[in-house]
């Protein structure tokens, strides 16, 4: 029987030996792009305890040697660029210049993990005090040593790239468990690294589908960092719960825009479409709600409507919205949409007929109930929901009464950074969209149905080690309260000595 990526696998009627295949399809045409293996407990079991053996070998080559070969890693993705991102096209569907864009993301990401890796983990003095002022104390940030990453398919190579760069720069090997719809795009980040460091497996992927996934977590890797849906993430918690072995956990949003009355309501309508549509809505940090004051909803809804109704979707390269990349998120949106005007919505743009598998016109919804399905669960298509608000007080509460709480926006010339602090997401993009995401310094993860845990930044470095904090005596001090040789006075001189410096 063989059967593709979205619905099963290929058993091999040759050697035992040979793993059963799966295929990647391209949904777009629905052509065959790759076949892929399906590995199984044992060949994960395996991949780890290789990477546990290379380990030791990266992490001696101390940070200037893994700065080296991660920078001749960068320069090789950006020689490759137009290879790996058709690569990536060809997977995910999306139009070429969005898989460009994403790997514009991705170089400059791993430039900043490898050049901040040693300023932020190195061993650094840290102050003794004055009680234990005879110690030296110092901090470090220790690799883990074998970190395993489970990757989405909506940008298969940004998102993984946040945990693979940050974890291979801090001295960890690294197995990736791909998306089974993107897992020809794992395979090259991993051939390409390998050409670079060909020494050791340092970083290696294994593919298959949610067995797979659940047999890494139980593989003895040091941490899984994880990228999916929240339903996916409660699982890989529940199997590493077993062993106790710690996860970093990137679940989905449903971002919230806020638009004040004093906003430039042209920027607000243009990242507010933006953010919603591009890559087809299936960005987890996308715009999905979009709160309006009242006093200009009325000209901001023109403006998004305006700007949706030119959208296109399509096979092409210069499409404006691929497909929809995973088959049955189409029924979600389907039945998102439904909901929202079977309840009383109203369609500025689109409607139910927009969904036209494997695409899906752009929707814009008004005048939906908050507790639809549209309002409160992650659609992850090409729809928008505005509503209008009495003021941007209305609009945080709105925004923040979400199970979800990944990032948002804030369009206001006057309180955008008073509104930002009041909201209840991990990251906030003032006066633009998704901003956030492409400052390599900044971390990113959310709070909630959203996930824990942060990749990028001194933050996302730090995710994938661990804190090991060390005191060296310089000299012997005349009270030692640490010993049973100490005199009967010593704890009373002490106390005395504690409250004459510290209960002022």
């Amino acid at each position: 029987m063989t059967q593709t990526a979205r619905g099963g696998v290929e058993t091999s009627t040759g050697a035992a030996s040979q793993p059963p295949t799966f295929e990647s399809i391209d949904p777009r045409t629905g052509e065959v792009v790759d076949r892929h293996p399906v590995h199984d407990a044992a060949a994960v079991r395996e991949a780890v305890h290789a990477a546990r053996k290379a380990q030791s070998w990266w992490a001696e080559l101390g940070f200037s040697g893994r700065k080296q070969r991660l920078d001749s890693w960068r320069k090789l993705l950006a020689r490759r660029f137009d290879e790996l991102a058709g690569r990536i096209c060809s997977e995910t569907g999306k139009p070429l210049d969005d898989a460009k864009l994403e790997l514009v993301l991705v170089i400059d990401h791993l430039h900043w993990a490898a050049d901040n890796a040693e300023k932020v983990l190195r061993r650094r003095k840290v102050p003794s005090g004055v009680l234990m002022a005879h110690q030296t104390a110092t901090v470090e940030y220790l690799p883990l040593g074998v970190v395993g990453v489970i990757g989405p398919w909506n940008y298969p190579a940004f998102t993984p790239m946040g945990s693979i760069g940050h974890a291979l720069a801090a001295g960890n090997a690294v197995v990736f468990k791909p998306s089974e719809l993107t897992p020809g795009v794992g395979e090259w980040l991993a051939r390409s690294f390998a050409e670079v460091v060909p020494e050791h497996p340092v970083f290696q992927v294994v593919t298959g589908f949610g067995e797979t996934g659940a047999a890494l977590c139980a593989s003895g890797v040091d941490k899984i960092a994880f990228t999916g849906s929240t339903a996916t993430g409660k699982r890989v918690m529940a199997a590493c719960a077993e062993t106790l072995t710690p996860v970093l956990v990137e679940c989905g949003g449903k971002d919230a825009l806020i638009v004040d009355a004093d906003a430039d309501l042209a920027a607000a309508a243009d990242a507010a479409v933006w953010g919603a549509m591009s890559n087809a809505g299936q960005t987890c940090i996308g715009v999905e709600r979009v709160y309006v004051v009242d006093s200009v909803a009325d000209r901001f809804e023109e403006m998004i409507a305006e700007r949706a109704a030119k959208l296109r979707p399509g096979g092409e390269p210069n499409a404006h919205l691929g497909p929809i990349t995973m088959p049955s998120q189409v029924d979600v949106i389907r039945r998102h949409v439904d909901d929202a005007l079977d309840r009383g919505g109203r369609a500025l743009v689109g409607g139910r007929d927009s969904v036209r598998p494997p695409f899906v016109e752009p929707v814009v919804l008004t005048d939906v109930p908050e507790d639809s399905e549209a309002v409160t669960d992650e659609t992850f298509g090409p729809v928008i929901v505005l509503r209008r608000v009495r003021d941007v007080d209305e609009g945080v509460e709105l925004a923040n009464d979400s199970r979800y709480g990944l990032g948002a926006t804030v369009f206001s010339r006057a309180r955008g950074l008073e509104l930002a602090r009041r909201l209840r997401t991990g990251m906030v993009a003032v006066n633009s969209v998704i901003s956030f995401a492409a400052v390599p310094a900044l971390p990113f993860g959310g709070v909630g149905d959203s996930g824990f845990g942060r990749i990028h930044g001194a933050d996302g470095l730090r995710e994938f080690t661990r804190a090991q904090s060390v005191t060296r005596t310089r000299y012997r001090m005349p009270l030692n309260p640490m010993s049973f040789g100490r005199s009967k006075g010593t704890v009373r001189r002490l106390v005395r000595l504690m409250r004459l410096i510290r209960g002022r």
